[in-house]
């Protein structure tokens, strides 16, 4: 019997031992908010992710000794507006990776050195009615190609620095297997230490019977105490100038207690090209503006109140904000606006 509790007791201190060294988590966000959308048509929502994006997802790390560790982490979207697994196929995040006092190696699907200055500078986090990518990233389908890098690129490699006193940075490449428009190169570099914080990026993504597209941006902020501000520079141009457009925005975010009151104005610029869209359709050209307003209540750290209007003023462009998959369209020059009131919890 007193071998049996030994024995008990041994195994019971090897499995603390064992789940000391690794974990795992399993995390998430539901985002809903009743919106309303002008524009071609106008339209009520109950729409997803207007203050971040609906997810599920798992990540783990476990201690291999010496300093090295391994991670994973897989996450796939939701749509909790009508319970429908939207990216159960895990295309939010998909990556493996090992990390050490060097810095870190991740391997698979994951957001590209560029996008990060699109969503980590906006006050609106690149969700919802007020994103600063409303008018930022159609260039995604043209020419008979798509260019599927902007946001994310699968089959990565990437590397991320390890902490450098206020220095960070990464690099990634991708390889096409033969999928056009899926091949990159891309790296980022930034410097935060105290109020301050900016980082700039590049990248190229080739296609291989197509032209390529050549994206770069440069943004930064400075926490004043009482605000955060912060500004954004962009490019994005395919090879033999068959596209090009300038994007840029400047922000802030005022804490007050409990609240949060955001707001940004944005601006983007096309120039004449004979770009083609899906369609065939010349891409349109022209310029477009949008200003955004915005508060969020933080109920707990974990639950939050929040409420968004945003305008679009388009000429020439088609540019709209997004309520979701089921707002309406845009055309050409014609105006968009809405507003949402939602919730947000994260688990």
């Amino acid at each position: 019997m007193k071998k049996s509790l030994l024995a008990l007791a041994a195994l019971t201190a090897f499995a603390g031992v064992a789940s000391a060294q690794s974990s795992v988590t399993l995390f998430g966000v539901v985002d809903l908010a009743a919106t309303y959308v002008d524009g071609v048509t106008k339209k009520y929502l109950l729409a997803t992710d207007g203050n971040a994006s609906s997810r599920l997802g798992f990540r783990g790390v476990e201690d291999l000794g010496g300093g090295l560790r391994a991670g994973f982490w897989i996450e796939g979207a939701l749509s909790p507006d009508d319970g429908n697994a939207a990216g159960q196929t895990w295309q939010r995040r998909s990556t493996v990776s090992l990390i050490s006092s060097m810095g870190e190696v991740r391997l698979g699907r994951d957001y590209t050195p560029v996008f990060w200055n699109w969503t980590t500078f906006d006050p609106f986090g690149t969700n919802g009615l007020g994103a600063a990518t409303n008018l930022g990233l159609e260039v995604s389908t043209f020419n008979g190609g798509s260019y599927g890098t902007l946001v994310r690129a699968n089959n990565t490699i990437g590397y991320f620095l390890p902490a450098m006193g206020g220095l960070y940075g990464q690099a990634m490449v991708a390889a096409g297997e033969s999928t056009p428009g899926n091949k990159i190169w891309s790296g980022r570099l930034g410097y935060a230490a105290g109020p301050f914080n900016v980082a700039a990026a590049y990248g190229v993504t080739e296609f291989s019977f197509k032209e390529d597209l050549t994206n770069w941006n440069i943004a930064g902020s400075f926490n004043a105490g009482f605000a955060t501000f912060s500004a954004f520079y962009g490019s994005l141009e395919v090879d033999n100038n068959l596209f090009v457009q300038d994007n840029w925005y400047v922000g802030a975010s005022m804490p007050f207690g409990a609240f949060t009151f955001k707001a940004s104005y944005g601006s983007v610029d096309r120039d004449p090209t004979p770009l083609l869209g899906a369609t065939g359709a010349k891409v349109a050209s022209g310029d477009a503006d949008q200003i955004a307003i915005g508060f969020t209540y933080d109920m707990s750290k974990r639950t939050a109140l929040y409420g968004t209007y945003s305008t679009i003023s388009n000429n020439g462009t088609a540019f709209r904000v997004f309520g979701g998959t089921n707002a309406p369209a845009s055309t050409a020059n014609v105006d968009s606006s809405g507003y949402q009131f939602g919730v947000r919890h994260s688990f």
